[in-house]
This record gives C-alpha cells, sequence and structure tokens, in this order.
C-alpha cells in the first residue's frame, strides 16, 4: 500500500512561506479526488530534542529524526529553503536522505536553498530543474548539470521536484500533480486562483470542495 505520509524537513532559518500551500491542502484534503484520503504531515529534523526556529520566528517541535526516515514509508520528502543551506553543510544529511528517496524511486520536492543542496550532492548533474537562478546553482560546488536548467516557475521529471522561492505556488501545484490528488481540471482552477486570483477558478473549487470547504478556498 502506498503510504499516506508526507514528510517536511525542519530546520533552523527554514523559509516559512515556500511549503504552506502544499503542507496545508495535503493535510486538509481541500479540493482532492472523491476516493483520495488527507495526508499525514510528519515534520523531520537532524534531532527531536528541541524545537527548530523558523526564518519568521515560528518553533516547530519536530516528530521524526532524519536518522528514522525511511523512503519506504514516505509519500514524498520535502525539503523547503532556508538560511542555513546557504552557509556550510549543516544541512548536507538532508540532501543525502533526498538521494535515498530518489534511489528508492519516492518523489523529493525541493525549493530554493534546498535545490542548492542537491546541487552539491550532484542530484541536479542528469535531471532537468529549476532553482532561483541559474547563477545561484552554477556556484555551488559540484553541480555540473547547467544544461538540464530550466527557466520554468517549477520543474517536475522522475519524481524531482524544484522551484526557486518567489514560486510556492507552482511548487505546490507540481507537489499536488506528483501525488495526483487533484483531478487536471481542479488542479488547474487551484492554481490559477491562488497564483494570479482568476475568480473564473473559484466555481470549479467550489464543485470540487469537500465538507468544511462551503465556505471558499483558504
Amino acid at each position: 500500500m502506498t503510504p499516506r505520509t508526507v514528510h517536511i524537513a525542519a530546520y533552523d532559518t527554514l523559509a516559512d512561506w515556500e511549503c504552506g500551500h502544499a503542507i496545508a491542502h495535503l493535510r486538509s484534503g481541500s479540493y482532492f479526488r472523491p476516493a483520495q484520503e488527507a495526508y499525514e504531515v510528519v515534520t523531520v529534523a537532524a534531532t527531536t530534542d528541541r524545537p527548530v526556529t523558523t526564518m519568521g520566528g515560528q518553533r516547530i517541535v519536530p516528530d521524526l529524526a532524519l536518522a528514522a526516515l525511511r523512503p519506504e514509508d514516505s509519500a514524498m520528502l520535502i525539503l523547503p529553503g532556508a538560511q542555513l543551506w546557504n552557509s556550510g553543510e549543516e544541512l548536507a544529511p538532508f540532501a543525502r536522505k533526498a538521494g535515498e528517496f530518489l534511489d528508492a524511486g519516492v518523489p523529493v520536492a525541493a525549493i530554493c536553498g534546498a535545490t542548492a543542496g542537491l546541487a552539491r550532492e550532484g542530484l541536479l548533474n542528469d535531471r532537468p530543474h529549476t532553482s532561483g537562478a541559474a547563477q545561484y546553482l552554477a556556484a555551488q560546488p559540484g553541480y555540473q548539470g547547467g544544461d538540464h536548467y530550466r527557466e520554468a516557475d517549477a520543474v517536475r521529471v522522475f519524481g524531482l521536484i524544484t522551484a526557486g522561492p518567489t514560486e510556492p505556488v507552482a511548487f505546490a501545484r507540481e507537489i499536488f500533480g506528483q501525488l495526483q490528488v487533484m483531478e487536471p481540471r481542479v488542479l488547474e482552477a487551484w492554481y490559477r486562483l491562488f497564483a494570479y486570483s482568476d475568480a473564473a477558478s473559484f466555481p470549479v473549487l467550489m464543485a470540487a470542495g469537500k465538507a468544511g470547504d462551503e465556505d471558499g478556498p483558504v
């Protein structure tokens, strides 16, 4: 049976805005296909001995230590950006864990600074990807994937999702697409509403909404 748990990495200086759309909808099940259940969202940190503090000052008490995370127990690993991705190798174990997931055929979604971590680990050298800027990745030691860089809001290929820091909605769109939680028409409507405030998409979401969604998108 496919796991119904999505794991999201948690570390100090995590960029609060980058994964909110994705994890909120995965956990609530809003606008999912009728037969789809919501996912459990589990936070993973280097250790569970202490909370982590995000860039915005929120304190997160981790559910699971990174060493205990196994690809076979997960539907996806999400790696948010963080200032720490740009200041040494403290978060390198998370990039190595992403490599384990990809080797096991379990999807990985990385945004902003996390793409730099994957680049340093060599995970972008032969996979199409994007980030905040091509120059940002080109400056990372071990990165040789320039020919596979795409100028796009988000890229999803072979179970790897990447995006830059300005694209949390597109990032969520590709996560939902990878997990196939929404009908294509509903996913497009969701994206257009949250990315462009497209009022014409509102009725599509209302028709797809489950109990509890009657008051509209949140």
